[in-house]
């Protein structure tokens, strides 16, 4: 299995929430909080950057179709992809999210708290980003039924999806090896500003965890995206 996907993506937050709460306690999950903000809002930004390059209005249907990843092979292969169960088509798209790789992670590591605090800030921080008058919700509440198997609820408002097209574009696509390196450079960032040299302990707490888990040549590939400026949309 590759060293990067939808889960060693997840792996990367669930360590830095992991790490923020043990050094810092309450402080520490806001700090992640923060981060989660910091990294899907400049995601948000830089698919706002190549829509507006392409002559595009900042609309849910552009913010669906300059998305930057859809679900790898190995995912689908696994049976965790990404699952939607449409609710409303209009006047508001809603939709279950009943499958995710994500989610799949995050409980598989034991970090359910970590999951709920990167779900319930990570979609309406990339809308917020891409456009800030776009009203993205994510409601994790039905996410402790387990009778009911589970689920999440995203619902987008003042949004018709009858009569728009939020396929993914794959020109805009980035690898998850970015997306990963984005992730850990982005944390590492608003960790270190806020915690300075303890900061940085913990950011380097992360890297290891990963190195264990996925080898240590994978943080050669991290370390190439270390001076990536992440706000640009190359």
């Amino acid at each position: 299995m590759s060293k990067f996907n939808e889960k060693s993506h997840a792996f990367i937050a669930a360590k830095y929430y992991e790490h923020l709460v043990d050094h810092f306690g309450e402080r520490g999950i806001k700090a992640f909080v923060h981060g989660t903000q910091y990294y899907s809002g400049q995601r948000g930004r830089r698919m706002a950057q190549r829509a507006i390059r392409d002559g595009k209005e900042l609309t849910y249907e552009t913010y669906s179709q300059y998305g930057e990843w859809v679900s790898t092979q190995e995912i689908k292969d696994e049976g965790v992809a990404n699952t939607r169960e449409l609710v409303s088509s209009s006047p508001d798209y809603v939709y279950d999210m009943t499958k995710c790789p994500w989610r799949t992670q995050f409980e598989q590591m034991g970090s359910t708290k970590a999951g709920i605090e990167y779900c319930s800030h990570l979609d309406n921080s990339i809308a917020r980003g891409f456009n800030p008058h776009l009203v993205y919700d994510v409601d994790l509440s039905p996410m402790e039924n387990k009778e009911q198997g589970g689920y999440c609820i995203h619902t987008i408002e003042n949004v018709s999806i009858d009569d728009i097209n939020i396929a993914n574009r794959p020109e805009n696509l980035k690898s998850f090896e970015f997306h990963c390196a984005h992730s850990y450079w982005s944390f590492r960032e608003v960790t270190v500003a806020i915690f300075g040299v303890e900061g940085e302990k913990v950011a380097s707490l992360v890297l290891d965890d990963f190195a264990k888990s996925y080898g240590k040549e994978s943080i050669d590939s991290i370390f190439k995206y270390r001076d990536t400026n992440f706000n640009i949309a190359y």
